[in-house]
């Protein structure tokens, strides 16, 4: 952790600093109000307790017009700020207006996740994980390529049921639902490896559901790509229901 309170870098993306700095923004915020809160009950509890020998009643207020208004208006106020922050920042995070270097689509699946390359037409397909606890069971699961410093594309879809695409170190994630196409771009800004998984339980084996994502330079890219190629995995997946598609028994259409 290099900056702010959440587990991530702030330069992993060109939107990861964004969302820290919303994040900790409302936090700080939420934190100032219970402070303030807890203050003023407690201030109440000792100024207003009742004393000892003390057999009157308080004295009965039916109306304090000014108290009302300001715990009306003051909380209205807090709620505004905090709208138009998260409002500006989500449409900043979900702009797709920007044209993208690179194109991927992504397909969730009962439990696995395949990866469309759209722009150079080829595929991979990913099997479900089997989740031993021994050594190398990370190389077996389906990788991401993204190309540093290129602003990439999602399209996000589903073969079955809900999923969710999540990269927990780009702080973002997206629902893969059945019938319906979302789309979000990054820029992945930082070369290195990171995890991915799906946040939406989706079945017996969600947790199996995990891939990798490897951020390099584009001549590393080029040549996976090239490899993808060599290896036969040209065409893109389609949409069809199949639990048990792999590399071997998908069915690409070019």
């Amino acid at each position: 952790m290099k900056n702010g309170l959440l587990p991530s870098d702030p330069d992993v993306t060109n939107q990861t600093g964004r969302i820290i700095n919303l994040w900790n923004g409302s936090w700080i915020a939420a934190l100032v109000v219970g402070v303030i809160v807890w203050g003023l009950i407690l201030w109440a509890v000792a100024v207003y307790r009742k004393r000892k020998n003390d057999t009157k009643l308080p004295v009965q207020t039916r109306v304090n017009l000014p108290l009302e208004l300001m715990y009306t208006i003051v909380p209205l106020i807090m709620i505004g700020v905090l709208f138009s922050y998260t409002a500006r920042d989500i449409v900043a995070i979900t702009d797709t207006s920007e044209p993208a270097d690179v194109h991927i689509q992504v397909i969730g699946k009962q439990w696995s996740w395949d990866f469309n390359y759209l722009d150079e037409d080829v595929h991979i397909a990913g099997v479900q994980a089997n989740l031993t606890g021994e050594e190398g069971v990370r190389d077996e699961l389906p990788t991401l390529y993204l190309p540093v410093n290129e602003r990439v594309e999602f399209t996000v879809n589903s073969r079955d049921v809900i999923h969710s695409f999540w990269i927990p170190a780009f702080l973002y994630k997206i629902d893969a639902i059945p019938g319906r196409t979302n789309t979000f771009q990054v820029i992945p800004q930082k070369i290195g490896h990171y995890d991915g998984k799906c946040a939406e339980l989706c079945g017996e084996y969600h947790a199996a559901m995990l891939f990798n994502v490897a951020v390099v330079s584009r001549e590393d890219y080029d040549a996976y790509i090239q490899h993808l190629r060599d290896t036969g995995q040209t065409g893109l997946i389609g949409l069809e229901y199949n639990r048990q598609q792999d590399a071997t028994t998908s069915e690409a259409t070019s």
